[in-house]
């Protein structure tokens, strides 16, 4: 039986949020693990950018942006209908953190390489933005309300990432944000998703992750 094909990286917090859709979907396919440091050609043969993740889906489409590949994966099955209402809203929080916290968050995690600015000044920038999402969850469990959304497990590898650079710091600074990020790290989901593969090398098949629909 031929699979989708996923190529990630376990650490990777864009891979991680799409391992979660495809998970949550019950989408069936094959895992490759990489390592980025090693990256196999067939992975550039893909998607020339060579990052992950990349899913090669079996009519020969290729998806290698991880929110397209959680779009993908809800509208063949949305059980929980993460991604049914405030779509636009969603969308919104989801950009916002793709295109300005990632970028902070970066340069906060890997600071030695941006001597430019102290540590400091690379937090304060992630702070205006998880400020916000603390003011999110000042009377609800989630972004969005009482119910788990789309936006919610594609914010969580990032916040996850960077409250484990200081996450004693975290914790006392953000008590709404911990709390939500233990609720979804403590989901059976986000556990299954976090499973080691071996690395993946073209002289073998990835390992298959298959669910009985």
């Amino acid at each position: 039986m031929k699979l989708p094909v996923l190529y990630t990286f376990r650490r990777c917090p864009y891979a991680m949020r799409a391992r979660i859709a495809l998970y949550y979907a019950r989408v069936s396919y094959e895992h490759r693990e990489i390592l980025l440091k090693e990256r196999p050609i067939e992975l550039f043969q893909l998607s020339p950018k060579g990052t992950v993740p990349v899913l090669h889906l079996k009519n020969g489409r290729v998806i290698d942006e991880s929110i397209d590949i959680m779009k993908w994966s809800v509208s063949l099955n949305d059980p929980d209908h993460w991604f049914i209402d405030n779509i636009d809203k969603q969308i919104g929080i989801i950009l916002r953190n793709d295109l300005e916290f990632k970028k902070w968050l970066d340069r906060y995690k890997y600071h030695t390489r941006y001597p430019e600015n102290p540590t400091e000044f690379y937090r304060e920038k992630c702070e205006k933005i998880l400020d916000d999402y603390e003011n999110k969850l000042d009377n609800n469990l989630f972004f969005l309300g009482s119910s788990l959304s789309l936006a919610d497990m594609a914010i969580l590898p990032f916040v996850r990432q960077f409250a484990h650079v200081d996450i004693n710091w975290f914790r006392k600074r953000y008590t709404n944000l911990s709390e939500w990020m233990d609720r979804l790290v403590g989901l059976d989901i986000f556990k299954k998703i976090m499973k080691k593969f071996e690395v993946w090398s073209s002289i073998k098949e990835g390992e298959r992750v298959i669910f009985n629909n």
